[in-house]
C-alpha cells in the first residue's frame, strides 16, 4: 500500500514566511533604532579618537613634554625646601597631590579632544536618538547554543580577519618605524636623559599617529561594511511586509467586510428612501437613478437613490410598488449614475435634462388627476 508523505515547503524556507527579499519599511528602521539597532563601526570611532589623542601630542608634544619636566622640577625642588623644616607623610602626601593635579592639568585637555572626536565620529553614524534599550539585560544571550553559534557565524569570521588585519598593519608599521630610525636609536646611550625621552617620545607619537591614519581607514571599511550588513538583516520576507500592513492599516478582509457592512446600510436607507421619489430615470436596463424635486427643501431635484445591474432592477421593482413613473433616458440616466452622489442636488449641467423629465412626469400626474 502506497503513502503518500506531504511536506510543508515552508520548513526550507530562509526564515519564517521564505527568502527576506523586501526592503525593511520605515517602521521596523523605527523599531529597530528603538532598540538600539544600528549601522555602526566601533573601530571607526576608535579610530579617530586615537588619530586625534596622537595628533595633538603630535602638534603639542613639546610643550606637554615641558609641563611634565616643569612638574617634576617644582616637585624635586619643594622636598629639599620641605626637608629643611619637616618633611613627613603630611607634607609628602600634599606634595603628590599637587604633582599629580598638575598632571591631570597637562593631560587632560587631550583626553577631552579624543572623547570630542569619538561622540563626532558616533553622531555621524547613528545620529543623536539616545535610548536606554541596549542596556537592558536579556537573558536570551546567555544562551550557551546560540552562543556556540555565535563563534562560528559569518560575522565572527569578518571580526576574527579584521583584527590578523590590524595586528599585521601594526607590526609593519612598527618595524618599518624601528628599522628606519635604527641609526638615531643606536645612539641613545650617548645621549642626556632629556634629549633621549623626547626622542623616544617623539618616535612613539609617529608611531600612533601613522597607526592611527591606517586604522581610520579601516574603519571607514568597516562602517560600510556594517550598513550594508545591517540593510541586509534588516530585509523582511513578503509575509512579514503583509504582517506589518495589517497591523498598521488592518486586515484587508476586515476592512473590505466593514465597507461592504457601510455599504449594505447605506442602500437599505437608500430604500427607505426611495418611495418619496417623482421619478425613476433608467438606462433601461443597466442604471437607474431616483430623482425627488421640493422646491420648498431645495432649489434643485435632489438624488435619493442610484444603482446599476441588479440594484438598478432593485430601485424599479420599488419604484413599481409605490406607483413611481419609470422614465427612459439613456444618457441622463448613465449621468446621473455618475456624476451626481445619493442626498446631493442635481448639478446645473443636468438640471435642463432633469427638468424636462419631471415636467412630463407630472403632466402625466395631473391628467390621471
Amino acid at each position: 500500500m502506497e503513502r503518500l508523505l506531504k511536506y510543508n515547503l515552508q520548513y526550507f524556507a530562509e526564515g519564517a514566511g521564505g527568502e527576506k527579499t523586501e526592503e525593511p519599511t520605515t517602521k521596523k528602521l523605527t523599531d529597530a533604532r528603538k532598540e538600539g539597532q544600528v549601522a555602526k563601526s566601533t573601530d571607526l570611532i576608535t579610530a579617530a579618537a586615537l588619530l586625534a589623542l596622537f595628533l595633538v601630542l603630535k602638534i603639542f608634544g613639546g610643550l606637554i613634554g615641558n609641563g611634565f619636566i616643569g612638574s617634576f622640577l617644582s616637585a624635586y625642588n619643594s622636598i629639599e625646601v620641605i626637608a629643611r623644616d619637616d618633611f613627613n607623610h603630611v607634607t609628602a602626601q600634599r606634595l603628590l597631590q599637587d604633582v599629580a593635579f598638575t598632571i591631570i592639568k597637562i593631560v587632560i585637555p587631550v583626553f577631552i579632544s579624543a572623547f570630542i572626536v569619538a561622540i563626532i565620529m558616533n553622531l555621524f553614524q547613528v545620529k543623536w536618538r539616545p535610548t536606554g534599550k541596549p542596556l537592558q539585560p536579556k537573558f536570551n544571550k546567555f544562551n550557551p547554543i546560540k552562543g556556540f553559534k555565535k563563534i562560528f557565524s559569518k560575522d565572527k569570521i569578518v571580526e576574527l580577519v579584521k583584527e590578523a588585519v590590524k595586528i599585521g598593519v601594526i607590526i609593519y608599521i612598527v618595524y618599518g618605524t624601528l628599522n628606519q630610525n635604527k641609526d638615531i636609536l643606536y645612539k641613545l646611550y650617548d645621549m642626556e636623559l632629556l634629549q633621549a625621552v623626547f626622542l623616544i617620545g617623539d618616535i612613539v607619537i609617529n608611531l600612533g599617529y601613522k597607526i592611527s591614519i591606517i586604522f581610520l581607514l579601516i574603519g571607514f571599511a568597516d562602517y560600510i561594511y556594517q550598513k550594508f550588513k545591517f540593510k541586509k538583516d534588516m530585509r523582511m520576507t513578503k509575509q512579514e511586509v503583509k504582517d506589518e500592513f495589517k497591523q498598521a492599516e488592518g486586515d484587508p478582509q476586515i476592512k473590505s467586510k466593514i465597507r461592504g457592512k457601510m455599504r449594505e446600510a447605506s442602500q437599505r436607507r437608500m430604500m427607505q428612501h426611495l418611495p418619496e421619489a417623482d421619478v425613476v430615470i433608467t438606462n433601461p436596463t443597466h442604471f437607474a437613478a431616483a430623482v425627488k424635486y421640493d422646491k420648498e427643501v431645495s432649489d434643485a431635484p435632489i438624488l435619493i437613490a442610484k444603482g446599476a445591474d441588479y440594484l438598478a432592477q432593485k430601485i424599479k421593482e420599488i419604484a413599481e410598488e409605490n406607483s413611481i413613473e419609470i422614465v427612459e433616458n439613456k444618457p441622463l440616466a448613465r449621468m446621473l449614475y455618475y456624476n451626481v452622489e445619493i442626498g446631493n442636488e442635481i448639478p446645473p449641467e443636468l438640471y435642463q435634462m432633469t427638468a424636462e423629465v419631471l415636467a412630463y412626469v407630472y403632466n402625466l400626474k395631473n391628467k390621471h388627476a
